[in-house]
């Protein structure tokens, strides 16, 4: 395997994964190639909206509208009424531009440290859309909660979030809670609706902790399964995109369709 070694993890940032459990990369991606992802993005949601769907895939949890389109899970916005698509898992398969991402050094190589393989496969992808005064908020959670009655091995996975458009707190960027991944999967939020269970008590953790993951556009996030994270409504006129991909040592299926998705040298 011929590795890049400038791409590996240097020593802060293997510090700051495991004390702080994140950390971003800049300016990883430049401005021609973040329009072509952007019009990718944009592709797969129209895609996502229409794909395969019959009426019995159209239904609420918790009042919330989802669709199940095209072996993706489709989340609308949240105002009654809204068409807007809020989230699809997975979205790589819409668009050829983002299978090749899934590939890509600049997110393979650090992966591969941080998975502690030099073998790894795709576990899920999120397209999140948070469109100009739309855009709602997202809840302080875990993603390994969500995975791990699916997934024998959550502690392995690593996210990393590409964003697409530069993201600050006024747009509602995500905001990650420091040191949060270092006691594990934390108590759910009991008697809060269906799926209540997956956001997690604030009791728990410091929210003083929380900072705000700002970045240009072209930025890279990586973070654990077990951070605490959220964002707030965006309230500007500038939309708020990003991709998230998350990796696991190679050979496992990915979460949400039985196949094996292996990183491709």
């Amino acid at each position: 395997m011929s590795r890049r070694p400038e791409l590996r993890l240097s020593a802060a940032e293997r510090k700051a994964y495991q004390e702080e459990g994140f950390f971003l990369r800049h300016g990883v991606f430049d401005a021609v190639e973040l329009d072509d992802l952007r019009a990718a993005a944009e592709r797969a949601a129209a895609a996502a909206s229409v794909a395969g769907r019959a009426p019995d895939d159209d239904y609420r949890i918790d009042g919330n509208r989802y669709l199940e389109a095209g072996g993706s899970t489709v989340q609308l916005e949240h105002r009654d009424g809204s068409t807007t698509v809020r989230v699809v898992e997975p979205f790589h398969h819409f668009d050829p531009r983002f299978d090749l991402l899934l590939d890509d050094p600049r997110i393979a190589e650090p992966m591969r440290d941080l998975v502690g393989s030099d073998l790894i496969a795709l576990f899920t992808d999120k397209l999140n859309l948070k469109r100009p005064r739309e855009g709602s908020a997202f809840r302080w959670h875990q993603d390994s909660p969500y995975w791990v009655f699916d997934c024998g091995h959550v502690e392995t996975l690593v996210n990393v979030m590409l964003l697409l458009d530069d993201a600050s707190p006024e747009n509602g960027c995500l905001h990650v809670v420091r040191g949060s991944h270092r006691r594990g999967i934390l108590p759910g939020l009991e008697g809060q609706g269906a799926l209540g269970a997956l956001f997690t008590d604030p009791r728990f953790f410091d929210e003083d902790d929380a900072v705000a993951a700002e970045g240009r556009a072209g930025t890279l996030l990586f973070f654990h399964p077990h951070t605490v994270h959220g964002s707030k409504p965006n309230l500007s006129d500038l939309a708020r995109r990003a991709l998230v991909l998350t990796y696991q040592p190679a050979g496992h299926r990915t979460f949400k369709k039985d196949v094996v998705r292996d990183v491709r040298d």
